[in-house]
């Protein structure tokens, strides 16, 4: 028993390796020169193997495991109304949120002026690439796959979503006569849970290795002249979490937001040190059941879409980056364009892969709604990489947010357990009995 008490939790482990992965990318930032030991060893060698060793090896579990859960939820609610009402309810908050979250980037925007007074060639520019942009119909026709087996190679996450939906249903539907397929579902869902102890045990050699190389690469030079532009993307990013998610929580369930900030805490800050929203799935979906009482039932279908479409924190780095980038151009912004902003990326949200950087490719799309220079974003892409960790953290609060609030709603929170002091710490090794 005295043992067990003071053996570190899992998420306890991650959060040490991460503050213990910042100062060390601090340190060989500034104090070890330049060379091969520092650049091709540890930084492009061991931290890079390492890092995207286990990013790779939480992105192998999310096709096979969203897939798998969706289908054993959306059976496990089993009625196509209830289905129905749960799915509506999610996808009208995703967007409600987004709107909203652009909104308050523009404001803070304007608030602040981030980029009046910027000297533009003191900051580091990069490369930029610019995403096509796809019609609102093809977006729609897009969500339908062709071959799912093809959805299911390229991860398109979208179109996952929609062939396990029908699939659950209507194993749902044909009862008896699908037992034995659903519990193939539901035991090969169950490995894959398996699959996630495993791959997790090596998490906070993961992090420490992820957070080290990013410091090591950017260090803190590269933020100053961005000062007023980060500080503009933060208050926002804090406004979305802590005022407007909360405010959506204490009103739709009357639960106590400060309880659920210091249980989901811990899965903040794994996606902050992974920077993808779909690495966080599993660890959001055992969070919400174990600490929170949310049934897997209601978080195996919206935490999966939420990763998927619901991108707040990406799109409140575009609000300002907007602001930001008028501004440094000398450039006027009309009512009318900022509402063209908050149409286009919302829409923009839609289907956009939850991984690293991929709001900078759809800020193009958003710049050229409103005639900006598509050039600035290089002038952001340089200490992107931390605001994309801290946009993650936001992005799949909502995710769990939204799902708290449509569980409650279809009365699939056991509130003991989410009132409850003593908390189960979310190991995901206590999966294995």
């Amino acid at each position: 028993m005295e043992k067990n008490r003071k053996k570190l939790g899992l998420t306890t482990r991650i959060f040490i390796a991460l503050i213990l992965g910042a100062i060390f990318g601090v340190i060989l930032y500034y104090l070890v020169p330049k060379g091969t030991f520092r650049d091709d060893i540890l930084i492009n060698g061991v931290f890079y193997v390492l890092g995207d060793g286990f990013l790779r090896l939480m992105q192998m579990l999310v096709v096979p495991l969203v897939f798998c859960s969706l289908i054993c939820g959306s059976a496990a609610i089993g009625d196509t109304k209830t289905l129905g009402k749960v799915g509506v309810k999610t996808i009208a908050f995703y967007m409600a949120t987004t709107a909203l979250a652009i909104t308050v980037a523009l404001s803070v925007g304007k608030l602040i002026n981030p980029g009046i007074g910027l000297d533009i060639a003191s900051v580091q520019q990069a490369e930029t690439t610019v995403a096509e942009a796809t019609s609102f119909a093809d977006t729609i026709l897009n969500i339908i796959p062709k071959n799912p087996i093809q959805g299911l190679a390229e991860g398109n996450m979208l179109q996952i979503i929609v062939f396990a939906l029908i699939v659950g249903i209507l194993i749902a539907k044909m009862g008896e006569r699908a037992d034995l397929l659903l519990k193939g579902f539901t035991q090969f869902n169950d490995l894959m849970m398996e699959m996630t102890v495993l791959v997790m045990k090596v998490a906070p050699v993961g992090v420490f290795c992820l957070i080290s190389k990013n410091f090591a690469n950017i260090g803190f030079d590269a933020f100053f002249p961005m000062l007023k532009y980060m500080f503009s993307v933060f208050l926002a990013l804090g406004v979305q979490c802590f005022v407007v998610y909360m405010t959506f929580l204490k009103i739709g369930t009357g639960l106590n937001p400060v309880k659920f900030i210091k249980k989901f805490l811990p899965v903040m800050g794994f996606a902050f040190s992974t920077a993808t929203s779909n690495a966080t799935i599993p660890m959001s979906i055992d969070t919400l059941d174990k600490k929170m009482g949310v049934s897997k039932k209601i978080s195996s279908f919206t935490i999966p879409l939420g990763a998927t479409i619901n991108m707040d924190g990406t799109a409140i780095m575009q609000g300002v980056a907007v602001v930001f980038v008028a501004q440094a151009f000398g450039i006027t912004l009309t009512p009318m364009d900022y509402l063209t902003v908050i149409a286009t990326a919302t829409l923009a949200s839609i289907g956009t892969a939850g991984v690293p950087g991929v709001g900078l490719i759809t800020l193009s799309m958003v710049f050229a709604s409103v005639g900006l220079p598509v050039e600035g974003i290089a002038l952001i892409m340089g200490i992107d990489r931390i605001l994309d960790m801290t946009r993650t953290a936001v992005n799949i609060t909502g995710d769990a947010v939204c799902t708290t609030i449509v569980a409650y709603q279809n009365k699939d929170v056991d509130v003991d357990v989410f009132n409850s002091k003593e908390e189960k710490e979310v190991e995901m090794d206590t999966l294995v009995c």
